[in-house]
């Protein structure tokens, strides 16, 4: 864990704080998704820089903020985690569980998605989201899922290449999952985990 470091579990009745730590991003350079060639498995990500870069944030989006989150499903089996270092909050993961209503879960109880990793920009690259998905990974497997999914999009470079380095495998890219933004591509990782407790 990094150093002076503190990972916390907390409730989702409250993202007032979650939400403190921004996720906005600049975007730099895309992914163009391409089929796996005869010898790969998965789909290929081939990087390719804008002419006109521009600032990416999650939270801007109409429903997308944490705090109305609680509008659009019921949270009741969700966990929210917080990256401290001292008083000072720099980091917040979301995961959803047995959530009916949120299709990405397939209906399935042994499935995990990692719905919102975020870390303060004054912290990013210093080991605290590496901690956060650690703690997600723990909590899924104590709940029996065998794999955790996680939804991003092309335009998210530095999360595709987060998501490839802590083990996940790219298995699905919709490209016209967005209708308003036809330029992104949904991506769908997933990480396989080690046979947890059978669920309650």
């Amino acid at each position: 864990m990094a150093p002076n470091l503190a990972i916390d579990a907390e409730s989702t009745a409250d993202l007032t704080d979650y939400a403190r730590v921004s996720i906005a991003f600049d975007v730099r350079v895309v992914f163009d998704v391409g089929e796996p060639a005869a010898d790969r498995a998965s789909l290929v990500l081939t990087e390719r820089r804008l002419e006109r870069p521009y600032v990416k944030d999650y939270d801007a989006v109409d429903g997308d903020h944490p705090t109305h989150w609680a509008r659009r499903f019921d949270l009741s089996k969700w966990i929210a985690f917080a990256a401290r270092r001292g008083a000072t909050r720099v980091g917040s993961a979301a995961v959803a569980f047995d959530t009916g209503e949120v299709e990405l879960l397939e209906g399935r109880r042994d499935l995990a998605i990692l719905w919102d990793l975020r870390v303060a920009p004054s912290a990013r690259g210093q080991g605290v989201g590496t901690a956060l998905f650690r703690a997600v990974e723990d909590w899924a497997l104590a709940r029996g899922c065998r794999e955790l999914k996680i939804e991003t999009q092309n335009v998210n470079v530095p999360a595709c290449r987060f998501y490839a380095s802590r083990g996940c495998e790219l298995r699905a890219a919709n490209r016209l999952f967005y209708p308003d933004l036809p330029e992104e591509i949904q991506l769908l990782w997933y990480k396989e985990l080690p046979c947890g407790a059978q669920v309650p």
